[in-house]
């Protein structure tokens, strides 16, 4: 088992999805996929409404800690 498998799930809420608005809903909480290369230049990547994970600016988004037992089966 590697480090990945032992982190628990972040998330951030949408409110801004202006440009993007086949691909992010606001107010709905989005998992976050860690990068940390993204993070330096200002982005967050997060699993969108395709399925797929794509990198979005961070302004767009509000980082929320959820209780360990929602954000484990989310």
């Amino acid at each position: 088992m590697n480090k990945k498998d032992n982190q628990i799930p972040q998330f951030a809420l949408c409110f801004n999805n202006e440009g993007y608005t086949a691909s992010l809903e606001v107010g709905k909480f989005y998992r976050v996929i860690p990068d940390e290369e993204a993070a330096e230049h200002g982005y967050i990547r997060v699993i969108d409404e395709s399925g797929e994970d794509y990198a979005y600016t961070t302004n767009r988004f509000h980082f929320v800690q959820l209780p360990i037992e929602v954000a484990i089966y989310s």
